[in-house]
């Protein structure tokens, strides 16, 4: 506490504007899911290429800074299989939001500086709703049901390790932060165990393919600060 409030005090004494806010969004260069299928049967996914969200720096001497962000994307998988005589499809939509705190350093340069960060981040999921449909091959019927824990649902918070890097571009009124950011997760938040229950049925099938979230995740980013 007494160096973070020493910290303060000199970019008081230095006359530097101690925080910035904006917001920062940006793109994810892998796929959320690892979705694995055989034809028409097992899991399908698509990636929401955007991400977006506020962002707040408390700045530091010595080129140091104390950033936190809260970002923001739209996840979606389905998955699809035969029980017996009825073909079951599903479809499970979810927010997610990413809360990074990320310790930042500022290279010297006039007006593009470069800087790395690092930390850690929480992410969770928000509104997470599976519809599920079952029709009766050969007669048509078709039934319908919903539910909010998906087989597929294992954690629905989980933390991470975060690195990045990047060139801070300091124009009239606003930095322009574009960054290429790196975290690995401690865990999947979804993961197929192979074996499927809709709800209703009373059966148990094993479903074909597979469905893991990746730990891995890379971003690019671009934060605009004032």
């Amino acid at each position: 506490m007494r160096v973070l409030l020493l910290l303060l005090g000199g970019a008081a004494l230095a006359g530097a504007q101690p925080f910035s806010v904006g917001i920062k969004g940006g793109l994810p260069l892998t796929d959320f899911f690892d979705a694995v299928n055989s034809g028409n049967l097992g899991y399908f996914s698509s990636t929401n290429r955007y991400i977006v969200g506020p962002t707040a720096e408390l700045r530091l001497p010595f080129g140091l800074g104390i950033e936190f962000d809260a970002l923001y994307r739209h996840l979606h998988y389905s998955n699809a299989f035969s029980l017996v005589d009825v073909l079951v499809n599903s479809s499970t939509e979810s927010g997610n939001w990413e809360f990074p705190l990320l310790l930042k350093y500022r290279f010297k340069a006039p007006l593009a500086r470069p800087f790395i960060d690092g930390g850690v981040a929480w992410d969770t999921l928000s509104g997470v709703s599976q519809a599920i449909e079952r029709t009766v091959v050969g007669t048509g019927v078709v039934s319908r049901s919903s539910n909010s824990s998906p087989a597929e649902l294992q954690n629905s918070t989980v933390s991470g390790i975060v690195f990045g890097g990047g060139v801070d571009i300091h124009l009239p009124l606003i930095h322009v932060l574009p960054e290429i950011r790196y975290t690995h997760w401690n865990s999947p938040q979804f993961q197929s165990t192979g074996i499927a229950i809709p709800a209703g049925t009373g059966v148990t099938a094993v479903v074909p393919g597979s469905l893991s979230s990746t730990q891995n995740q890379v971003e690019f980013l671009v934060g605009i600060t004032f």
